[in-house]
């Protein structure tokens, strides 16, 4: 056994008793102060403390005891705290005297009950104030909202003083009391209890801190400031009827706004402050980088903020982040980042809060136990956004991420690069680099015709890096975007350049230039402009420098004659030498890319470099910095459609100059790309119809495309006969989107998905590969664009080849049937789709003189089954609802969602609900069609939400605007409808004149064929009757014999009509054949006029030939006289019926199609069944049956033209007598051939070539006989 000896000696010389001890709770306070009122050394630290010489709270470095700080806290906080228990105090007076070291706090508010603690045998003020673990607060069944709850409070302020004094009297018992401590509330007198003579409440709290615990002899300066400072807070975050007065002066402070802005004294910082509700306040300004926070619970001072601050904060930084994400897209800000430049103040009243520690700096009650909520209103959110919080926001991330982009391209000037596919200069980097041209070139091919350049000029000062296609905007793009950007950040490595860095000398940088070598297409300018915009964005200064930024151009055409070579560098300059005389002699090549010029060329265009080369000059601070501005400066897209609507469609850049100014560049050669950009992004109103989708039905119509086709080689089809200079993977995916059939897509698919061309599970993303999938023209695309109307459109020329025309006219406008949404430059727009039905009946009611007005259309897509609704019918848009159905046992079905929510991307945002930690989801089932939708989900207690919130938890419930109805017009220029009206108004009027036209066209073709046919019989008659003798004459002979019998010449029949050539392949020769001029004979000429009768098969020279062509005649003549008979309006009404009838045909064929496909086996056991009881009713009961409504249409318009075209046609005619032409009188129709005698010019338009009608009257081929009458 051990001895006490041995005890010790193992204890290192203490004994057991003095190793394990016991404290009172007054010792344990003393001896472990940190637990209770924090540390009690003196530590520095910056906070906000009143500047008594400024009247203003201020940020500075402070030295103080935070022991100290919280005895004085406690005493506040008492007093505050008094006033939620009698909110008849109005007064609270606190005296700090710092020459004495004493402190006292006095309120007016309900004083402390005089009286005997049953239990305890004290009085209840002696109880409180002077006994540890005593408090009104530990019953926490009740809620309270005062700041005292664990039993210390202004104990510690006791236990921490000299001296403390309590003085308190009761008006109920009318009773006074009076108690003083001392030593660290180890000694204290005798209770003092007297009478009062009139009724009154108080109490007073007088105490001298014991100072030498806190290391101090004195209040000094700065705790005297943090305590002022204390006093402010509570006249400013206590109700505004209670007076607060400091050494007996009043702080003036009329509520809490008035309390925030003594910190907000900056006048540029916003002050956005509310009153949420009877317990929160709120207010908002701008911090600068770092989060920073005054928020009080209960009349406690949070110095560190917590989940009352969070709950505040949490809702701010949401709202800035979505309006973020949707201005700025392409800019990531994470919400710490945002939070970075908040700053918050919240005054609130919190039931039972619990901190994190006694000191109380830090609020640690969850917000669902706070009693109340602070939901900010949309007003205040609205002033935040709009306070440029968000400008501090972005400006923070940019700068973060030049800094970034800086440490990342960094490096030493004259240090070697491994770059792949850069070829570096020689001199590049050394002290000779400022005289090296970096050669930027617009992909690999380019980079090739520069490698075959330089080998003139050496590789000593001459590099060349390719881009991949075009550069990033960098003023618009993300910090992510910035840095995993290979390309931008190469080039920074190349020149040698730091983001945001000014050089005042090339001499700094790798490579003294940059030179720009892009396809002279309007993509190339695009590539220039970015360059330029990169240039500027990081380093505005390097453009000033003479030659650092430079272009290099080739020919665009080139005209060859023996050895004479005329380079031209623009197509108007081309254009305008053509014009100017006979060039038919010239051979002309068009050079659509600089991979189409040869080695050869390339070494021509760097030996004579001046002439290539041009440099771009700032010339003017105030033009050159505006005009890239307005080019690409996201914020003035209103400026750029007013720069855009100026355009002069002969504008264009004089390339025979050295240099080009900034702002010449912008407004002369890059504008013309801004306003393709618009031309390829915005639909014209006609036909509904971008450039791109427009080459796809010219070419399918070209190729009289009947049969299946694979997408990838329509695509290589369409790119050669209609002059497509992109790439073909973009085309397939057009073609795939004019296919699309999926609810969403389109409402009619102008070519038919033959294939896997997706489903709305994944918004058309699941198609198959090109080369895999087929397509053709659908039946109800020839519906839409009428065959005849084919020959009457304006066709462009491009290239020399003639292309697809300005805009097709379709019976009913297809931007409305399938809607279109794009994002050009300065102008976007977003069309909605509607039925075609509808569109059918509104254009025929306006046909009968009605106004479209008169038609109140809303939105329709095939196959959705929810509903659309308006949300304001003065034009704000509508809404559109999903279908949402109860079911039992707590499970929902959702069976439609809003349009173009996918499902697959609906399915992981259900799959959310079922993450968290108590899930709102617990089950979730899927039994989808491939059209439609079908989740079955399990909600736990669903029956306490009504239908719109859960409608608007699972977000299906989307709005859709018709505030944004852009589109090209009718003369291609870009309007902003107002209404729906106005689209089909403009559209009617100008198809209205297409009928007329079309009825011109027709005559004019059917008199024709007549003349034609009348004249053959006529011949053969001749021949057969020996009248005219053929044989064995000469061919000149016959033809003049043919005119003294005046048999109308090709010439004369041309008056009357001549038919274009539009969709044959024959005028697609190779472009660079040299064309021969004219070197027939006149005599051959005159012959070629009477070759459509001497060109006729010899079996033709019959009686049997004679009575077909008559029959013939006959119905071309009774054909041609009920068509001057029937109105245009007749004519569109047909068009109309019959559009009407091939869709309700085409869609019951669909629908056919969808019900005959195999049935998904299910477990119909495990399906849940629709409630039966208590199912509450749908909030929309009506739904739109889409596909039935082609079954339920019927015919409404019947006209005498459809009855005429029922008639039987092929009757046999009897004999007549033709009349040549030249003895017709002038009958009814001859006001028709005058007028349609300037069809022919009005055809003659660029590219546009006539042709001789290769076909008989009767249809039948001149070349199929074996051999002709003069064979």
């Amino acid at each position: 056994m051990k001895s006490k000896k041995d005890e010790t000696s193992e204890s290192g010389g203490s004994t057991i008793e003095q190793i394990y001890q016991k404290k009172t709770p007054l010792e344990h306070i003393l001896l472990r102060p940190d637990t209770y009122v924090g540390s009690i050394e003196q530590q520095d630290s910056k906070l906000w403390v009143w500047d008594t010489a400024k009247s203003k709270m201020a940020f500075r470095q402070v030295q103080y005891v935070p022991g100290l700080y919280k005895i004085f806290d406690e005493i506040l906080v008492n007093a505050s705290d008094n006033f939620q228990r009698d909110n008849t105090m109005n007064k609270i007076m606190v005296t700090i005297d710092h020459q004495n070291s004493m402190i006292k706090v006095w309120n007016n508010g309900k004083g402390i009950p005089v009286v005997i603690h049953q239990e305890y045998n004290i009085y209840v003020p002696e109880l409180i104030f002077g006994q540890l673990l005593t408090s009104s607060n530990y019953d926490d069944s009740k809620k309270k909202v005062t700041g005292g709850r664990n039993g210390y409070g202004a104990k510690l302020t006791n236990v921490f003083s000299k001296k403390f004094i309590l003085e308190t009297a009761n008006s109920e018992s009318m009773k006074k009391f009076t108690m003083e401590w001392s030593k660290n509330m180890s000694i204290h007198g005798d209770a003092k209890v007297e009478k009062l003579s009139k009724k009154e409440d108080y109490t007073c709290i007088t105490f001298y801190p014991d100072l030498e615990r806190f290391g101090m002899t004195i209040l000094d300066k700065d705790i005297v400031d943090l305590m002022t400072k204390r006093v402010y807070d509570l006249a400013g975050i206590t109700d505004q009827k209670v007076k607060v007065f400091l050494n007996d002066k009043e702080i003036k402070l009329k509520n809490f706004q008035e309390y925030v802005e003594l910190y907000l004294t900056d006048s540029s910082l916003p002050k956005i402050f509310e009153v949420v509700n009877d317990r929160w306040e709120v207010g908002v300004s701008i911090s600068d980088g770092v989060f920073q926070q005054v928020s009080f619970v209960n009349g406690i001072c949070t110095t560190k903020g917590g989940t009352h601050v969070n709950h505040v904060a949490d809702q701010i930084i949401q709202s800035i982040s979505e309006l973020v994400q949707k201005k700025f897209k392409k800019i990531e800000v994470k919400n710490a980042q945002i939070k970075q430049h908040l700053w918050i103040f919240v005054n609130c009243l919190v039931e039972n809060p619990c901190f994190d520690s006694q000191t109380k700096d830090t609020m640690t009650l969850k917000p669902s136990a706070f009693g109340s909520k602070c939901e900010i209103s949309s007003k205040m959110m609205k002033e935040i956004l709009k306070c440029g919080v968000i400008d501090h926001v972005m400006a923070y991330a940019k700068a973060k991420t030049e800094a970034q982009l800086g440490k990342k391209v960094r490096q030493k000037k004259n240090e070697k690069i491994f770059m792949n596919k850069l070829e570096d200069a020689n001199d590049a980097g050394s002290r000779n680099g400022y005289n090296c041209t970096l050669i930027l070139t617009e992909g690999d091919s380019a980079k090739s015709l520069a490698m075959a350049g330089i080998e003139v000029i050496g590789r000593d000062t001459f590099g060349v890096f390719p881009l991949k296609g075009k550069l990033l905007n960098v003023r618009e793009a993300s910090h992510s975007q910035l840095m995993n950007n290979e390309e931008v950040q190469n080039i920074m490595k190349i020149v040698g350049l730091e983001p945001k860095k000014e050089y005042n000398s090339l001499t700094e940088l790798r490579y003294g230039c940059i030179m720009i070598m892009a396809d002279q297409d309007l993509d190339g300018s695009h590539i220039k402009g970015l360059v330029i915009n990169f240039v500027h964005f990081f380093w505005p200064g390097l453009l000033k420098k003479q030659g650092f930024l430079k272009e290099f151009i080739t020919p665009i055409v080139k005209a060859t004659k023996n050895h004479d070579v005329i380079s031209f560098f623009t197509i108007p300059e081309y254009e305008a030498w053509i014009k100017a005389d006979n060039r038919s002699t010239w051979k002309i090549k068009y050079y659509k890319g600089l991979g189409t010029s040869t080695s050869k060329e390339a070494q021509e265009y760097f030996s004579n470099l001046d002439r290539h080369r041009i440099e771009f000059i700032w010339r003017d601070d105030v033009l050159d910095e505006d005009a890239i501005d307005l080019a690409f400066n996201k914020k003035r897209a209103d400026d750029r459609k007013q720069w855009l609507a100026n355009l002069n469609p002969d504008t264009f850049l004089d390339m025979n100059q050295h240099g080009i100014e900034y702002n010449e560049f912008i407004h002369k050669e890059l504008i013309l790309f801004s306003n393709y950009d618009n031309i390829r992004s915005i639909p014209s109103i006609m036909d509904g119809l971008k450039p791109g989708q427009r080459k796809i039905i010219f070419s399918c119509f070209k190729r009289k495309l009947k049969g299946e086709i694979k997408v990838a080689q329509l695509s290589g089809y369409v790119a050669e006969h209609s002059a497509y200079h992109h790439g073909e993977a973009s085309l397939a995916s057009t073609i795939v989107g004019l296919a699309q059939n999926y609810v969403g897509s389109n409402n009619i698919n102008l070519l038919l998905p033959l294939g896997q061309f997706g489903t709305r599970n994944m918004g058309g993303k699941d198609m198959a590969s090109a080369r895999y999938i087929f397509t053709n023209l659908s039946p109800l695309t020839r519906k839409l664009f009428i065959q005849e109307d084919d020959y009457l459109f304006t066709y462009q020329t491009e290239d020399g080849q003639k292309i697809e025309p300005v805009y097709y006219a379709p019976i009913i406008p297809i931007v409305l049937i399938n809607g279109s949404d794009g994002i050009g430059t300065g102008w976007s727009t977003s069309v909605p789709q509607y039925n075609p039905y509808d569109l059918i009946d509104a254009y025929r009611k306006r046909i009968q003189n009605k106004s479209f007005d008169e038609f109140d259309i809303k939105p329709w897509y095939k196959g959705f089954t929810g509903t659309i609704d308006w949300i304001d019918r003065s034009g704000g848009g509508y809404e559109i609802t999903g279908v949402l159905t109860r079911l039992e046992d707590d499970w929902l079905q959702i069976s439609e969602l809003p349009i173009r929510k996918w499902t697959s991307e609906y399915k992981k945002f259900l799959e959310e609900f079922m993450k968290e930690d108590e899930p709102f989801i617990t089950e979730l089932k899927e039994y989808h069609t491939e059209n439609r939708v079908d989740f079955h989900i399990r909600v736990p207690g669903v029956d306490k939400y009504s239908d719109g919130m859960l409608k608007k938890k699972f977000k299906l419930v989307t709005t859709i605007s018709i505030n944004n109805l852009v589109l090209f017009n009718k003369d291609r220029k870009i309007v902003k409808y107002t209404n729906v009206s106005e689209i089909m108004e403009e559209h009617y009027l100008v198809r209205e004149d297409f009928y007329k036209k079309r009825k011109e066209f027709m005559i004019a073709k059917l008199t024709r064929e007549c003349e034609i046919l009348a004249n053959k019989v006529r011949f053969i008659l001749a021949v057969v009757e020996n009248e005219l003798v053929i044989n064995k004459k000469q061919k000149m002979i016959l033809v003049k014999e043919l005119q003294l019998k005046k048999f109308a010449t090709k010439k004369q029949l041309d008056m009357i009509f001549i038919e274009p050539v539009i969709l044959s392949d024959e005028n697609n020769k190779d472009q660079e054949q040299e064309i021969e001029p004219e070197t027939e004979t006149n005599a051959t000429v005159s012959a070629k006029e009477y070759d459509y009768l001497l060109n006729m098969p010899l079996w033709s020279l019959t009686y049997e030939k004679v009575e077909a062509l008559k029959k013939e005649h006959k119905e071309k003549s009774e054909e041609l006289e009920k068509l001057r008979k029937i109105s245009i309006y007749d004519m569109w009404n047909k068009d109309l019926e019959e559009l009407e009838n091939a869709i309700s045909q085409v869609w019951e064929s669909e629908e056919e199609d969808r019900k005959n496909r195999p049935k998904a086996k299910t477990n119909k056991n495990k399906m849940v069944k629709p409630k039966k009881r208590n199912m509450k009713k749908k909030e929309n009961k009506e739904i739109v049956e889409n596909d039935k409504k082609a079954k339920q249409k019927k015919n409404t318009v019947k006209t005498n033209f459809d009855d005429d075209f029922k008639q039987d046609m092929e009757k046999v005619l009897g004999k007549t007598k033709s009349t040549p032409l030249e003895e017709r009188n002038e009958s009814n129709d001859a006001s028709l051939v005058n007028n349609f005698k300037n069809v022919p010019k009005k055809m003659k338009q660029p590219g546009l070539k006539m042709r001789k009608i290769k076909k008989n009257a009767s249809g039948e081929s001149d070349e199929d006989s074996s051999f002709g009458i003069f064979d």
